[in-house]
């Protein structure tokens, strides 16, 4: 049975602004710094031709008074562009191209070749996810975000300001917006109108929201190049653990109109720590995975539902029916999730039945079984549309969606919350340098003369925190998402699992063993701000 365009549509906004594309961070940061200067806006450049490792060495080397001994030696600054600021498609291969600069300063996003920098929409669901946060705290943490990437340029004169903390590496980026040899426009993309959404469960930004807030603290601690590593950890987890949780919550909300959580009230993700494949742990952390991917289909149906629910609301403002009329952009979910009940009922029938009708009259293909087999459940003409569309196109999505959350949750890569051997299975897992950005956020605390000061925490309490913040669990099992009660054999691999928590702790600096004692046992902060706001 033939599928039209529209029938295929899937995307819709108010589930998610991504176009659920294997997507590269860099460039989602770098997408997203753009609608930071533009105040949510994509960027809208104009440039001659794409820039090249050579044009970068250029622009360095044309400024021998900014940069002193660059003029000298080509080959050595073409080098340290390739390593230190350029962000590479296939790098290291003899194809390899350049997608733009790291984004280690908010105007990078102007030397992007877009092309080959393309965020699929993640910049944009970062930027609406904060913004959107119920808390009313996102403008907040949206200004501080403008005030760091920004820092060193005014941006109404474009006018150089560097200030103290300004790396070299920044203050290069900074003065290669004064190149010569950098011609561009910039202005904010307004072709297509802004589309804003709250998420799905408003929580989950206000959580985002808490942690940016909280990880800015360390903005002047640390080195900008660490920092904003760590922030392209926070948001790729954040974005992550978003689509993880709405595979869960969103086909609840559609099959029980009215449901803003899901029926268990929880989510959680078992993390293997040692991060060897095979262990008992591994194989817990593979069940954690397995459950939550296997969601998939039910997510593509449920967002299905949606995008047709969508369309059918168009088609009753069309007729004027129901009060309903329509604005520009999509309807929001809640509401669209609401024609389902039975106050819609015979329009939504007539609708799907027409719908269905063309779809029939389109031709056969495959899968003809399946088809035939759906036409023969007796659903309503409205659930038999979806249904066919479904099963026609989720190994599409699913195929789709899977390289999506892979790449949200860095699978393989430094910060990762997921791995897969070759030939393996996905285990989720907790990095070092993933365990490290959450550290940093369980070490402060509210108050003190900077906002935030840092206090020691018990190893018990921070594993309670990541259960009850973030729904990570790594010394017990989840409740649901794939577990029961655990047995002998899973309480052996939890004792080895905190274990092995406890030596990573040890192993990245934050932990020293003091006492056998359990209640005794805490992490230090690698970064000590008293409540008077002095470095301790």
């Amino acid at each position: 049975m033939a599928l039209g365009k529209g029938d295929k549509e899937f995307r819709h906004a108010g589930v998610s602004y991504l176009d659920y594309k294997q997507v590269e961070m860099d460039r989602v940061l770098s997408a997203f710094l753009a609608r930071l200067r533009h105040d949510g806006w994509p960027a809208r450049l104009s440039r001659t031709g794409e820039l090249t490792l050579d044009d970068y060495t250029d622009f360095f080397m044309e400024r021998p008074e900014l940069f002193a001994g660059f003029d000298q030696n080509r080959d050595v600054t073409h080098r340290w562009v390739e390593t230190n600021l350029a962000d590479l498609v296939g790098r290291g291969r003899a194809t390899q191209s350049v997608a733009g600069l790291r984004p280690l300063h908010g105007l990078t996003y102007q030397f992007r070749n877009a092309r080959k920098a393309r965020s699929y929409g993640a910049d944009e669901h970062l930027y609406e996810m904060i913004a959107q946060a119920p808390s009313g705290g996102g403008h907040n943490a949206l200004t501080q975000l403008k005030e760091f990437f920004f820092a060193g340029i005014d941006l109404h004169s474009l006018r150089i300001t560097p200030g103290p903390d300004v790396d070299v590496e920044t203050q290069a980026l900074i003065n290669l917006s004064e190149s010569k040899r950098h011609e561009v426009t910039d202005s904010a993309d307004k072709r297509v109108p802004r589309v804003s959404h709250p998420p799905l469960q408003g929580s989950w930004s206000d959580l985002l929201v808490d942690d940016i807030r909280r990880m800015m603290f360390y903005r002047t601690l640390m080195p900008r190049s660490v920092f904003v590593d760590y922030l392209k950890v926070l948001f790729a987890f954040h974005l992550g653990l978003y689509h993880l949780r709405a595979m869960k919550l969103l086909p609840a909300m559609v099959k029980e109109p009215g449901r803003t959580t899901p029926p268990d009230q929880s989510y959680g993700f078992f993390l293997d720590v040692a991060g060897v494949p095979g262990t008992d742990a591994a194989k817990l952390a593979e069940r954690s995975a397995a459950a939550w991917f296997a969601r998939i289909p039910e997510f593509v149906r449920a967002t299905f539902t949606i995008r047709k629910l969508e369309d059918f609301a168009t088609d009753l403002a069309a007729k004027h029916k129901h009060g309903i009329k329509r604005g520009s952009g999509p309807l929001p979910v809640p509401f669209l999730i609401s024609l389902l009940g039975p106050k819609y009922r015979t329009d939504r029938s007539a609708y799907g039945n027409f719908r269905l009708s063309s779809v029939v009259a389109a031709g056969q293909a495959a899968p003809e079984e399946e088809v035939h087999r759906i036409l023969g459940l007796g659903l309503d003409e409205f659930t038999t549309f979806i249904e066919i569309v479904t099963a026609q196109r989720v190994d599409f999505h699913r195929s789709y969606l899977t390289d999506c959350l892979d790449s949200l949750l860095l699978k393989n890569r430094q910060g990762a919350m997921i791995a897969q051997p070759r030939g393996g299975q996905r285990r989720f897992i907790l990095d070092g340098r993933l365990l490290e950005v959450l550290l940093q956020i369980a070490l402060l605390r509210p108050g003190g003369a900077r906002g935030y000061h840092t206090a020691a925490v018990r190893i018990d309490e921070f594993l309670e925190a990541l259960r009850m913040r973030y729904g990570l669990y790594i010394d017990r099992l989840p409740t649901s998402d794939g577990f029961g009660h655990p047995g002998i054999t899973d309480h052996a691999a939890l004792r080895a699992n905190r274990a092995a928590f406890t030596t990573r702790l040890r192993e990245i600096g934050f932990y020293t063993d003091l006492s056998d004692a359990y209640l005794t046992q805490t992490i230090t902060p690698r970064y000590t701000v008293a409540v008077d706001g002095t470095n301790a």
